[in-house]
């Protein structure tokens, strides 16, 4: 299936051998999912970096973040007790861990395509109970003077959504977690509505209802309510098991368009979009039939989990809409889209 992005020749711009470790004995496994936003002068990425012991022969071996550190967990790979059949997840007495341990790494660019770490900048790693296997998949919306970084916090317990905020990216205001599990995707909109802040989620029920994407209003971007469901999952189309907001609603004369991730049933992950309401964003206007992208060159199709492309970052100049985005579950990647081609493509109701 064709598609309308045009991605960077320079793809992939970042991959696991471009940054080191945050200690020895740690291997990169994969880079994921930036959040993108302007500071200083320069573009700059808040990548999700997936880290594991270096493994050896017959050895399971994975992380987990303790008060002391990060702990190495050891498991013989052919204990009966163990189950790695997920490259993701490892079940070991009956109990899931997380195969990589996940921090937030920021890197910076003049040109967008060239990153770099700069230094005096902190990574960003759990803190706290709720993050003891990791904090992923960060939108970062500037609203006012402030940075919000929405990201998903990961522990034993659950999967919710965590909050810091920031105005210098080196002191940095922990508000725990905002949206509590099962819930992730969580985008703030970059301006308030009506004198409130909005912020698209999606909240996870197996048994009953879906992976939806939900919208919530804030009187202060911190305490969330009036939850609603806006945007569903569609049968025997390519987003029929699950959805997901990306980054930060754009705004244009047509409404507040969203680019968001869809799944199938067979785990392949695409984009797509859809328009709400510039006063009031419960009302989803248009949605695109068919995705805006689609996993297609081998570095989408081949990764540590294939067959993806997934964004929560991008910038905005004019009708250039630049895309930040993980590709195969492994590899940091961009991609330029036309705004009003995108808005040429959404079937309105």
């Amino acid at each position: 299936m064709a598609d309308i992005a045009q991605r960077f020749p320079q793809n992939p711009i970042l991959a696991p051998q471009n940054l080191p470790p945050s200690k020895e004995g740690l291997e990169i496994a994969c880079l994921l999912n930036p959040g993108v936003f302007t500071f200083a002068g320069k573009i700059w990425l808040l990548i999700r970096v997936a880290e594991r012991p270096e493994q050896t022969q017959g050895i399971i071996s994975f992380p987990i973040l303790t008060q002391g550190g990060i702990e190495i967990l050891a498991v013989e790979e052919n204990d009966p007790r163990v189950n790695a059949t997920d490259p993701r997840v490892i079940n070991y007495k009956g109990a899931d861990y997380l195969t990589t341990l996940s921090h937030l790494r920021l890197v910076c660019s003049d040109d967008g395509i060239h990153f770099y770490e700069p230094e005096g900048y902190p990574l960003l790693q759990g803190e706290g109970k709720d993050e003891t296997f990791g904090i992923e998949d960060c939108r970062v919306a500037l609203i006012g003077q402030t940075y919000y970084l929405t990201y998903t916090a990961v522990s034993a317990d659950g999967v919710g959504v965590g909050l810091r905020t920031t105005a210098d990216w080196k002191k940095f205001g922990h508000h725990g977690m905002i949206i509590p599990p099962h819930n992730k995707d969580c985008a703030l909109f970059e301006e308030r509505i009506n004198g409130k802040f909005y912020a698209l989620h999606r909240p996870s029920s197996v048994a009953l209802g879906g992976n939806y994407i939900w919208l919530a209003e804030s009187p202060d971007g911190i305490h969330w309510g009036k939850h609603q469901c806006i945007i569903k999952t569609r049968a025997n189309l390519w987003d029929s098991a699950r959805v997901g907001a990306g980054a930060s609603p754009i705004k244009t004369a047509a409404g507040w368009l969203e680019i968001y991730h869809g799944a199938n049933e067979k785990h392949q992950y695409g984009l797509g979009a859809f328009l709400m309401d510039l006063n009031d964003p419960s009302k989803v206007l248009a949605r695109t039939e068919d995705p805006i992208m689609v996993p297609q060159e081998d570095y989408e199709l081949h990764g540590f989990f294939g067959e993806v492309v997934f964004t929560n970052g991008h910038l905005v100049n004019g009708d250039e809409l630049t895309i930040y985005y993980g590709a195969a579950d492994e590899f940091v990647c961009g991609a330029r889209f036309s705004v009003e081609e995108i808005l040429s493509k959404l079937n309105y109701f």
